[in-house]
């Protein structure tokens, strides 16, 4: 009767072996299945992580596991409630799964004022428009091409030695033509966007906001109608400062700017706007090189306060306060577009709402310009699409105010972030100034 009771239980234990071996190989197959879409869908949105790193995180997360399973055995509580069965497949699962902790330490893409975009919506903002102008232009070569082709064959089979000279004036004459039709489209609007769609609160949103969650709006606020309505015009002329350029944070730099040398940040960036500004638009404008976040940067805001108030009172003429900033991302992004040719950084018009999500209104940050500062910005970021298409990221709403209550046209502007060259920075002047020039005067 023993044998008999025995070798059920030794062939039942060798079944439960075998069981046990094949849910550990299936599991393990399952994990690096997992492993490897992961890996494929963070490499199409850029944030693949190089192999040495995962590997490293790998090789890490196995001796901690080791560590804790060693642990585990004297640490444990003999009174602690048993896991039921799905926890326990769950548990064993998530040791199974180490990518998922390490896809947990990657950082999304957060501003130095602490905005949320995703690197999706960047790639969405700053790619699609220049693209479609590459291929374009592509489709324009070809063609043009194919027509040359075509009148040189015609004209030297047909007409002969004179024909072709004649040919030759007329595509001389039709290059002449085709480059005052680009100097003027320069000029002008490359693409023209409906009044009747921007007054649709939720197209609005979609296409020219990031609102951030700490805080609310609603049409009341973003109303095409209403934000173009206000005037943004200069009323007093050049002989007395019309616009103040400072820097609440004014040792942002960029990837190549040297520590401590300012003249290779946000500073010497808006030199050369104030430049632009000045010699080519010929606007009256003061550049304050103040520094306030070399000591404490988090309360940047508060000691910038009062230069402010004490130039505002000695030039009561400045009707334009710009804080001229540089953004701060992952270091995967890389905020640039094309510009007249030239590789030019993004960027971003944000504004401060006083109001966050949880409290409501935040009384001690009242903001008496809130609708003219949201005016501003979007009819300059409205510019930017129109005559730069794909220059301009979303215009970013957040909870606090930013010092924008000294001015009805207040902007504070971030120029590109730490990834882009100063060079990029500096390039993304010259159709700003012009945006600028555009909108206070036009």
């Amino acid at each position: 009767m023993k044998r008999r009771c025995f070798y059920p239980k030794v062939k039942a234990a060798g079944r439960r072996r075998k069981t046990g071996k094949f849910i550990c190989f299936f599991l393990w197959g399952l994990s690096l299945l997992f492993v490897f879409v992961c890996y494929q869908n963070l490499a199409e949105t850029g944030q693949a992580p190089a192999m040495e790193q995962i590997a490293a995180y790998l090789k890490e997360e196995i001796a901690v596991s080791a560590w804790k399973n060693c642990m585990m055995v004297m640490v444990t509580d003999e009174g602690e409630e048993e896991l039921s069965l799905g926890n326990y497949l769950l548990e064993k699962l998530e040791e199974f799964y180490p990518i998922y902790g390490f896809s947990e330490t990657m950082t999304e893409y957060d501003t130095q004022i602490e905005s949320d975009f995703t690197e999706e919506l960047l790639a969405e903002n700053g790619q699609e428009g220049g693209t479609g102008q590459e291929e374009m232009k592509g489709q324009d070569t070809s063609k043009a091409e194919e027509a040359k082709k075509q009148d040189t064959s015609k004209s030297q089979e047909e007409n002969g030695a004179e024909e072709e000279k004649k040919s030759k004036n007329k595509k001389n004459k039709k290059k002449q033509e085709k480059t005052e039709t680009a100097a003027n489209s320069a000029a002008g609007k490359i693409q023209e966007i409906s009044r009747e769609k921007l007054n649709d609160f939720d197209y609005l949103v979609q296409n020219f906001y990031q609102i951030d969650r700490t805080t609310t709006i609603d049409s009341s606020q973003l109303n095409a109608d209403a934000l173009l309505g206000k005037s943004m015009k200069l009323e007093t002329g050049n002989e007395d400062v019309q616009i103040l350029i400072y820097h609440t944070h004014s040792q942002e730099g960029y990837v190549d700017s040297a520590p401590g040398d300012t003249s290779a940040g946000v500073v010497g960036v808006a030199e050369y706007l104030t430049q632009l500004l000045r010699e080519k638009y010929g606007f009256n404008v003061m550049h304050h090189t103040g520094e306030y976040d070399v000591k404490d940067r988090d309360n940047a805001y508060s000691y910038a306060g009062p230069a402010l108030e004490q130039i505002l009172a000695e030039h009561p003429s400045i009707e334009v306060v710009i804080d001229l900033h540089r953004d701060g991302v992952a270091e995967t992004t890389h905020l640039v577009t094309e510009v007249n040719g030239k590789q030019t950084a993004q960027i971003m018009f944000f504004n401060g709402l006083s109001r966050t999500t949880a409290n409501g209104d935040i009384p001690y940050l009242a903001n008496p310009y809130l609708a003219d500062n949201l005016a501003f910005s979007f009819q300059m970021k409205l510019a930017a699409e129109e005559y730069y298409p794909g220059f301009a990221r979303s215009n970013y709403l957040k909870g606090y105010r930013y010092n924008l209550h000294y001015r009805p046209k207040s902007l504070l502007i971030e120029v590109g972030a730490q990834t882009n060259t100063f060079e990029e920075a500096r390039n993304a002047m010259e159709p700003l100034a012009d945006i600028i020039h555009k909108v206070l005067t036009e």
